[in-house]
């Protein structure tokens, strides 16, 4: 839909991506998303905020997709107190409840007639009645332990059993909890409950300086942190009115597609391990590591960190690195094409792999299913195509899509979009402008605000941005798509077999440390 046919006035904010801000009533945040679902648009984000100690309201915000790009809507709520509510969007966008259930937990602002009001983030560290993200709680505020005496669904029946799984593994992986209903190897339902990583990311943010959130920013999700890094950016730069040079753009695109590339290596090789068929990891494990060590070589972090910095870049891509990445990528590409080859015709990787952990393109859509994994269930979205921004408005990205949803299409989608990022690294590197790499940032005006929306490799990252005083940062909100994905794992496992769980949950990588914030 367009930005008139909202029926509220909006403004235009500055930056890369197209973005439109509002403050709005609640009877327009609730006619906002209805119109936004039925013409076919979905939640980005939805998140608290405090603006008490200006003598103003709590606030929570909500980011939606439009056909002319992202909406950003404001609510105030007047009722500064644990009681502060807003209409609940859960039924028109089902993704939004985890989010309003943080949002609570965080800020105290609560959605009205919510299914679900457990909470999400708090665990035992700090009471029901405390709210770590409002303006009156230091960052150095110590609490009391809460209660943790959270209320999983009961499956019953005849020969219904629970298996708990987590929140710490066998692996050396992030913690999550995993509780199973199953009848024999048969999964009847999953739950999970996430939040264990949870570090005050969000409040570390409150007074740090543009420099040292950019920092932070990458750290977010450390396998994203150049998709974090560009968003982060993005919105520093939609808050100042400035546009980044060229040739930074582009090497911000480069670092992007290597990101994506070295990501989706480790995820194949994974999956095929995952399947019985080791030499996947082994193989693809070699490649992601080639990738990893050029990153290194040219930005001195094997996963690029602090390499996208406000205004531009921190390094420059030099000619002889620039040939070695041009051969690098020919010869990545032919060893990938083998592999793929291989996996094609593995008769028990893929019987593995076809038919498991289905999500079909219907419940992907009504569920707001995003990024790789929508892509492998039929939609055909990808904001480097839908809303792109300097270079990909001057490259023919093409968009992998598969519609079966299952553990097959995910991987065949990873495998294509290897390929495809491989060509457009060697299309950047060949197409380089020369210029400067960076531009000098003004001291941010206190209030002012921006938004970043980049295309990583999971599905879109988004950061929200609030400038405080005396060119502080006074909020910042980090989206990972894992927020949208996660309870989509919870039906793709269902009647699939408990054995066939690492597979599937492995076919989506999902983040805990970016929805643990």
């Amino acid at each position: 839909m367009r930005i008139e046919d909202f029926g509220f006035e909006m403004e235009a904010l500055p930056g890369a991506m197209p973005v439109w801000h509002a403050e709005v009533d609640p009877a327009q945040w609730i006619s906002a998303a209805q119109q936004v679902r039925s013409h076919g648009g979905r939640l980005v984000a939805l998140w608290g905020a405090d603006q008490t100690d200006r003598g103003r309201a709590l606030e929570v915000h909500m980011a939606l997709t439009a056909r002319t790009g992202l909406v950003w809507l404001t609510l105030p709520i007047n009722a500064p107190d644990a009681g502060a509510e807003f209409p609940d969007v859960a039924a028109i966008f089902p993704p939004a409840d985890r989010m309003q259930r943080a949002a609570f937990d965080l800020v105290g602002v609560r959605a009205t007639s919510a299914a679900d009001y457990r909470q999400w983030l708090r665990h035992a560290a700090w009471p029901a009645n405390a709210f770590p993200l409002r303006k009156s709680v230091s960052a150095r505020t110590m609490f009391g332990k809460g209660r943790d005496d959270y209320p999983f669904v009961s499956v019953t029946g005849d020969g219904v059993h629970e298996i708990p799984v987590g929140p710490v593994h066998a692996g050396i992986i992030e913690p999550g909890h995993f509780r199973f209903s199953v009848v024999g190897e048969r999964v009847l339902r999953l739950e999970e409950r996430l939040g264990y990583k949870h570090k005050g990311i969000e409040k570390r943010f409150e007074a740090l300086s543009l420099a040292e959130g950019a920092r932070l920013a990458g750290r977010v999700s450390g396998d994203s942190t150049v998709a974090y890094a560009w968003a982060y950016a993005m919105a520093a730069e939609s808050a100042a009115s400035v546009t980044p040079p060229a040739r930074a753009c582009w090497l911000r695109a480069l670092l992007l597609e290597r990101e994506r590339i070295a990501n989706h290596l480790g995820d194949l090789g994974y999956i095929g391990n995952d399947a019985g068929v080791a030499f996947a990891l082994a193989q693809c494990s070699r490649l992601k590591e080639d990738v990893l060590r050029l990153n290194q070589s040219w930005t001195g972090h094997r996963y690029a960190m602090d390499a996208i910095v406000p205004g531009g870049v921190a390094c420059d891509l030099e000619p002889q690195l620039a040939q070695t990445m041009r051969e690098n990528n020919s010869a990545l590409a032919a060893e990938v094409r083998q592999i793929k080859g291989i996996f094609d015709d593995h008769p028990g990787l893929q019987d593995r792999l076809i038919g498991t952990g289905r999500v079909l393109p219907e419940l992907a859509d009504r569920l707001g299913l995003c990024g790789l994994a929508a892509r492998a269930s039929g939609a055909a979205w990808d904001l480097r195509v839908q809303f792109p921004c300097t270079p990909y408005d001057q490259l023919d990205v093409h968009v992998a899509t598969h519609r079966n949803g299952d553990v097959a299409a995910r991987t065949i989608v990873r495998f294509e979009e290897v390929l495809e990022s491989l060509e457009l690294c060697s299309a950047m590197v060949d197409r380089m402008p020369a210029g400067e790499l960076r531009m000098e940032m003004q001291m941010l005006r206190d209030g002012s605000v921006g938004i970043g929306w980049v295309e990583g490799w999971r599905g879109e990252v988004m950061i929200a941005l609030e400038a405080g005083p005396e060119g502080t940062l006074r909020r910042v909100h980090p989206h990972d798509p894992s927020w949208q994905n996660w309870p989509l794992l919870e039906h793709a496992v269902i009647g699939n077999i408990v054995p066939d769980f690492p597979l599937i949950n492995k076919s989506f990588n999902l983040s805990y440390s970016g929805v643990d914030l």
